[in-house]
């Protein structure tokens, strides 16, 4: 054990001179997953451990990645602060775990030496070192993959103890025999239990873990069976079932958006990147093809080279490091050694075999996916260290010595300062060059909008400036700000320019782009459109230039009231003629000014200025219940729901703010509806506290706007995305390909609002409406789409049960009805909406497809697979 502790602190030092060393920006990859850090850091500040909501909303915090890595790094920040490097040092950790797992299935199966080279080869192998060295989730995953792996094997060896127990031949003094010590006190239920709990654990940092423990869960499942071994095979089972304790309540909160991610992260992006066919040789050889330069060519020869001319030699090393016995054995000593040895090798490799091909079966090929392989691939290398003869040693260190100085050329670049390309995945040099300038983004972004989280639209997406990582260096800043990646599509681009504040572009290199065109476009109309203006720029180190943009006129302006009614903004007024009026009113806010147009006509969106006062607290939490209505006739009216601020508003005013009340200027646009009746409209607000629920009547100004099927439309800005969630919603009585372009926009107006806030506040606004008129369609409709997009599937199901009440002959109701019921696995309550269905529609085809996976989800694979030909029948029919 010291010489495992000093391996590890080797190890640990020389990572962190890595880290002091490297100052390079995380890129894609790793700034995703260093956000996903802080948000779990945020949530665990305020734990609910009894509360079921607080429980799903953790899990849903990351929906397509299990959040184990998050949850064990929040402490790390906690204790040394909130940054990349800190982050990392969770690595540490796992370091820690793996060298631990590898020495103990080392001394397990073989000897204490083969244990101590195999994780000292762990530190020098390429594939490990550059993992360790970034925060990815290959590292935890590889150290949790072989720590499950590690109690298997040493439940599978007790095993055989107990049956050479009982036929009268416990081998005691043959190393190769002695089964670890510590194997011994522990009982098999015991170490049943730790499979259990460490495959729970490493399912819950990343799905492919199973396709490195299913074939040895499998493999020693069968061996239990074989040997008629009851008991132990009724404790492999347990353990398979108490590891679904840890990962089930994950995977069943965000089972269908993983099932999507995982398609967008394999087929997609194997189709993106032209990675082989299965059906190609290339397919199967290809992690085979890189294995020498994961593993280095010096450290892969001479234990081949022990493993071809001395496996069956008598040279066998004791169980005390550094007395090496190789004295002549007898023959039945050698015979023994060598049977046992081949047990302990085909268990290997039954591992990696297996980890191997399952892992090919991934279209989507990457170096980083087969890591998990790697220790145990050391250990197969150290056996053959171990093999070699007396005379070899000083080649064994020699070879040793070579790993060291590959690893530190694949690390670090000579002279420092200079950024070398690297040409090969062995190679991840510190980065010594010139820093970039993600934090001034962020800090003149909160300069200029101190009070309101902010959006940046990140237009080029290299390796050091994207949007992920512009996104997590705003997250740093106490969530103030998020980047986002717009102009993916051309005919999305006019949308995203109107919908987004600020905007970042670069100059030479955009990186990885695929829609080229849509982001060139986006890029002409920031740059050179009249709308934004340049805010700052700065040079960076690829001599490029970054470019920060910001809207002319903000769609948002918060300032504290200065003096006795003095307010610190000037009021900027629409082109279009308007009224306006000025009321006192207080506590909890007051509306101050509404600015409109005189004529406007129906189905068009309508220019509209509120301007909003109130302590900050009432602000920032209040949602604002306007109705324009017709005067007289109260049935005409059109809402224009949302959050003071569209939600925008930071929960915390800034420190050293002294104001008691501030303002909010919001420059909007309403839609009223294509029907609607020609006349005189007038504003009736009603404020609703989110936090508290209670609500208060808002005085308004005496305005007033008239619709008029001749007027001229006026220019407007873009629907704010409460009205264009509201929009959507009507598409859900239509369904079919109506819903899927519905749900095509939601997943535009998504990335414009990271938080999905704007979901929230038409949720509790329509709430609140549908419980005073329960009988509105349109409203129950609206509720549903809200509660859906937030994942509130208990609310889901309530607000459908009443669609269906007042939409009781659309199909679609009961459909929709029956799907979140399965996405909460109630396949029987499904099945009860279903029957409704296809009693109004017995030819619409979504209604057969999730009959079949309610089937499916009941035990009723013939069932399932005769309503899903029913299901392609009809597809094919209607298209």
């Amino acid at each position: 054990m010291p010489v495992l502790g000093s391996i590890w602190l080797v190890g640990a030092i020389g990572d962190r001179l890595w880290f002091t060393l490297d100052h390079s920006i995380p890129n894609w990859d790793q700034a995703d997953y260093l956000t996903g850090v802080l948000n779990y850091w945020q949530a665990l500040q305020t734990p609910q451990w009894f509360s079921g909501d607080w429980w799903t909303h953790l899990w849903q915090l990351s929906s397509k990645i299990p959040p184990l890595v998050y949850i064990t790094t929040a402490p790390f920040i906690g204790l040394f602060g909130a940054g990349a490097d800190q982050s990392t040092l969770v690595n540490l950790f796992f370091s820690a775990l793996l060298l631990g797992s590898v020495y103990t299935i080392g001394v397990c199966l073989f000897t204490l030496p083969v244990a101590c080279w195999a994780a000292g080869l762990c530190l020098l192998m390429p594939g490990l070192y550059r993992v360790r060295l970034d925060f990815l989730l290959d590292f935890p995953l590889t150290s949790l993959v072989t720590l499950c792996f590690t109690c298997l094997t040493v439940w599978r060896e007790t095993g055989k103890g107990e049956r050479l127990k009982d036929e009268g031949l416990r081998r005691k003094e043959p190393p190769n025999f002695t089964l670890y010590p510590l194997a011994f006190s522990l009982s098999d239920w015991l170490l049943a239990t730790a499979i259990g709990i460490t495959l729970g654990l490493a399912l819950m940092v990343k799905q492919p873990a199973l396709l490195f423990l299913v074939v040895p869960l499998v493999w020693a499942g069968i061996e239990t069976i074989w040997q008629h071994s009851w008991i132990r095979l009724l404790q492999l089972v347990l353990a398979v079932c108490l590891s679904t304790l840890i990962w089930v309540p994950w995977y069943r909160t965000n089972w269908l958006l993983m099932l999507s991610a995982t398609k967008r992260a394999t087929i997609d992006s194997a189709i993106a990147e032209h990675d082989p066919s299965l059906l190609s040789l290339d397919a199967w050889t290809y992690y085979l093809k890189v294995l020498p330069e994961m593993i280095s060519l010096p450290l892969l020869v001479l234990p081949l080279v022990g493993f071809l001319f001395f496996w069956r030699r008598s040279r066998v090393s004791s169980q005390c490091l550094g007395e090496a016995d190789f004295g002549p054995k007898t023959k039945n000593y050698r015979q023994q050694v060598y049977g046992a040895s081949r047990a302990a090798l085909i268990w290997l490799f039954v591992y990696c075999i297996g980890g191997y091909l399952l892992s090919s079966l991934n279209v989507n090929k990457d170096d980083r996916y087969v890591v998990p392989y790697l220790p145990i691939v050391a250990l197969l290398l150290a056996y053959g260290l171990t093999l070699l003869p007396r005379r070899w040693k000083l080649l064994q260190w020699g070879t040793i010595g070579l790993a060291l100085v590959l690893m530190f050329n694949n690390l670090v670049a000579l002279p420092l300062g200079s950024t070398p390309t690297q040409k090969s995945f062995s190679q991840h040099f510190a980065y010594t060059g010139e820093g970039y300038p993600h934090a001034q983004v962020i800090a003149s972004v909160i300069q200029a909008q101190p009070y309101l989280r902010s959006t940046i639209g990140v237009l080029p997406s290299t390796g050091q400036i994207n949007q992920h990582n512009i996104n997590y260096y705003g997250n740093l800043q106490n969530f103030r700000v998020y980047g986002r990646q717009v102009g993916t599509r051309k005919s999305q681009v006019e949308q995203d320019a109107r919908s987004v504040s600020w905007f970042l572009t670069k100059t030479n290199d955009q990186g990885s782009i695929r829609q080229q065109e849509a982001q060139a476009a986006l890029v002409k109309t920031v740059e050179q459109g009249t709308d934004f203006t340049l805010h700052k720029t700065w040079a960076l180190p690829d001599r490029s230039t970054l470019k920060l943009f910001r809207r002319s006129i903000p769609l948002l302006e918060v300032a504290p009231v200065v003096g006795s009614g003095q307010l610190a903004i000037s009021g900027q007024r629409s082109a279009v003629s308007s009224q306006n009026s000025k009321l006192f009113y207080t506590p909890p806010i007051t509306l101050d000014q509404v600015i409109v147009p005189d004529r406007v006509p129906p189905g068009q969106p309508i220019p509209v200025t509120y301007r909003w006062s109130g302590d900050w607290q009432s602000l920032q939490s209040g949602l604002v219940l306007l109705t324009w209505h017709k005067q007289g006739q109260p049935a005409g009216r059109w809402v224009h729901d949302h959050g003071i601020g569209m939600g925008l508003l930071h929960p915390k005013v800034l420190p050293g703010s002294k104001a008691s009340r501030f303002q909010v200027v919001e420059r909007l646009a309403m839609l009223p509806p294509q029907d609607a009746a020609a006349g005189t409209y007038t504003l009736e607000a009603t404020y609703l506290d989110r936090q508290t629920g209670k609500t208060a009547a808002i005085a308004t100004p005496s305005v007033s706007l008239r619709l008029d099927a001749k007027a001229t439309a006026n220019p407007a800005p873009e629907l704010d995305l409460a009205t264009q969630l509201r929009t959507l919603s009507t598409a859900l009585p239509k369904g079919g390909k109506d819903l899927t372009a519905a749900f095509d926009q939601i997943g535009r107006i998504n990335q414009y609002d990271p938080t999905q806030d704007y979901a929230d506040q038409v949720r509790q606004a329509t709430a609140y409406r549908l419980a005073q008129e329960p009988k509105n369609r349109e409203f129950a409709y609206t509720l549903v789409l809200a509660n859906v997009l937030k994942r509130r599937v208990g609310d889901a199901i309530a607000s459908l049960q009443q669609v269906v009440q007042l939409d009781a002959q659309n199909p679609y109701a009961y459909g929709y009805l029956a799907f979140i019921n399965l996405y909460d696995f109630r396949a029987q309550a499904a099945q009860a909406a279903l029957r409704s269905g296809f009693k109004l529609n017995a030819k619409l085809p979504e209604l057969y497809a999730l009959s079949g996976v309610a089937a499916l989800m009941q035990g009723k694979p013939i069932q399932a697979w005769q309503q899903f030909q029913q299901f392609e029948r009809l597809e094919k029919q209607t298209n």
